[in-house]
């Protein structure tokens, strides 16, 4: 029998809508809906579980706990793990052996004109950054100096002390606070310490603010004081790290029982 063209046309489009038919009626799905449709379910029961499970929460008590406990480790400098070792310096003297007049160098590129008197202090206050508290270092009592310092020497104080604590919590030793002994002097200030003080220059770097001292023989404590040569070894670490970065020049002062430093 010859079939037409159109007839064959007509026979093949309606085999394929058959075939379209069956495929619905025997609910063919993709296989990538499939998955899809498991995680979204997945998900939901997750969901619910956990909307179905009751939230506790902690009472002001408990909380008040909790936070006596962070504080706790956080200043029991007890870290978890390997405790890192102490080592010191070879040499205070050979690490620390910058001059006055290696350091009157960087005090005078970095630092302010010469401040005469307290006044001439007060009047070019703009100029100095305050350094008479902080949580890392206290000020002495300061007979011949102002607690006030060049911005970029201020900064460096402030790194040398958070640096200080961190060593000390690495290594597991009690919290001290560093103790500033000497900070910007006055030329009024350098002419009384003369009087009483050979060893105290007429050209000083502390006449710029950019130089101050930290005793090495005390500290302020904040958890418990350290009573041997503990707190020194650190310092004279961090001291030693600050300088081979080119932040400073110190000189290893004994008499003064200091480091004397200059801004870099």
């Amino acid at each position: 029998m010859k079939v037409s063209k159109n007839h064959f046309i007509k026979g093949y489009l309606a085999a394929i809508l058959i075939l379209a038919i069956v495929r619905l009626g025997l609910g063919f799905v993709n296989p990538d809906l499939v998955r899809i449709s498991e995680n979204v379910e997945t998900k939901a029961e997750e969901a619910e579980v956990q909307q179905s499970e009751p939230t506790v929460s902690a009472t002001p008590q408990e909380q008040e706990e909790t936070a006596s406990e962070n504080l706790k480790e956080h200043v029991s400098h007890k870290p978890e793990g390997k405790k890192h070792p102490i080592n010191s310096v070879p040499s205070y003297r050979l690490c620390f052996p910058d001059t006055n007049a290696v350091q009157l160098v960087a005090a005078q590129r970095w630092g302010i004109k010469r401040v005469q008197n307290r006044a001439d202090a007060e009047a070019r206050k703009r100029e100095l950054v305050y350094v008479g508290s902080s949580p890392f270092y206290t000020v002495d009592r300061l007979t011949n100096s102002i607690p006030s310092l060049v911005p970029r020497a201020a900064i460096l104080l402030n790194d040398i002390g958070r640096a200080f604590f961190d060593s000390l919590y690495v290594k597991g030793v009690p919290l001290n606070q560093l103790i500033v002994t000497s900070v910007l002097r006055t030329q009024d200030d350098v002419t009384r310490l003369r009087r009483r003080n050979g060893n105290a220059t007429e050209n000083s770097c502390h006449l710029y603010g950019t130089t101050f001292d930290i005793c090495y023989n005390r500290y302020h404590p904040v958890t418990r004081p350290v009573r041997n040569d503990t707190l020194k070894w650190v310092l004279s670490e961090v001291l030693r790290d600050m300088r081979e970065q080119g932040r400073c020049y110190i000189k290893y002062e004994v008499k003064q029982g200091c480091f004397h430093m200059t801004v870099r």
